[in-house]
């Protein structure tokens, strides 16, 4: 089945569906098919959940909490380290039901920062909360602050090094070329509502009090049930600039599929900062889409159809390609 199809199933409620990133990035080869089965295991958790007929959050959050014990990625365990070789933390939710919006921003080690913004929307006096003031919400409601060791791999120290290393030798500090990205994911239940969510370490060599796109409501993350929902990753300043996740969602409000939605925006990306970046999406008729102009950008979706789950999984997409049609083959 094509996925311009998708609508004509007749149903009476929306078929839930998952789509999830472990960032847009140049990735080792090493990480190829560590950072490609963490997705796919991220996007089965998240289907799980909506199996069992739980929210579009919940999805999301159980399919980046997979993510944030994956040691390829750059989120919770293998985050990346500020240039003073500490960690800090960016995650995000949204749902598309009343634009309700939860984050967190440089914030202290966690294990799932992700369970932590949820917790700033479900709250909802604030939508977003820093440094350590997210630290000491997080201990009020019961999340405990962990070791930074806990969080830190060999390979982000080596990142680092090799950061400050360019950084003496004039030839650039910033040592995110290799960074594995920021994680996400995007859902839709059968209720027919959607919901993203983002969560990374940020980027190697920042500056402690940094904070880049993720937490950012319209940059990296946003959702609203009349378009979609959407997760951006790749250069932070860069997808702030353009607002990247709100203008994916207004593009397929303005009736763009998802798979038209994300490649538009990453082109849009590149030519108006010459931005380097991806993109997943889900519209509001339960169709998803990814579109990348990095190297690598490892993803997965997942789907219950015709009575069996379907998941796909890749490291990366060739250009304009429909996600949606490779999943439902």
């Amino acid at each position: 089945m094509s996925s311009t199809g998708w609508n004509d199933i007749e149903t009476n409620m929306t078929t839930p569906i998952i789509v999830v990133h472990g960032g847009a990035a140049l990735f080792e080869s090493e990480r190829h098919e560590p950072a490609k089965q963490g997705c796919e295991e991220a996007a089965r958790a998240g289907l799980a959940s909506l199996a069992a007929g739980r929210s579009a959050l919940d999805a999301v959050v159980a399919a980046v909490r997979v993510l944030e014990d994956c040691p390829a990625v750059n989120a919770g365990v293998g985050s990346v380290l500020t240039r003073a070789e500490t960690v800090e933390l960016d995650a995000a939710v949204m749902v598309g039901t009343g634009l309700r919006f939860g984050a967190v921003a440089a914030m202290p080690p966690v294990h799932h920062p992700i369970e932590v913004a949820r917790m700033v929307l479900e709250d909802g006096e604030h939508v977003l909360l820093c440094a350590g003031g997210a630290g000491v919400f997080a201990c009020e409601h019961g999340v405990e602050l962990c070791d930074p060791d806990e969080l830190i791999t060999p390979r982000a120290l080596r990142h680092l090094q090799d950061a400050h290393a360019h950084r003496a030798d004039g030839t650039g500090g910033r040592g995110a070329a290799l960074d594995p990205g920021t994680v996400g994911a995007c859902a839709i239940d059968q209720s027919g509502h959607v919901a993203t969510a983002t969560s990374t370490g940020g980027t190697t060599y920042k500056r402690i009090g940094r904070i880049g796109d993720t937490p950012m409501c319209g940059c990296g993350t946003y959702a609203d049930d009349r378009g979609g929902a959407a997760s951006a990753t790749g250069h932070g300043e860069s997808i702030i600039r353009i607002t990247m996740t709100r203008r994916c969602v207004d593009h397929m409000r303005a009736g763009a599929s998802a798979t038209d939605a994300a490649w538009r925006v990453v082109a849009e990306l590149a030519g108006d900062v010459a931005g380097d970046g991806g993109i997943i999406c889900c519209d509001r008729s339960g169709r998803v889409g990814a579109a990348h102009n990095t190297e690598h950008m490892p993803h997965a979706a997942a789907v219950v159809h015709a009575g069996a789950a379907r998941v796909v999984a890749g490291l990366s997409l060739a250009p304009n390609t429909d996600l949606m049609a490779e999943l439902l083959g």
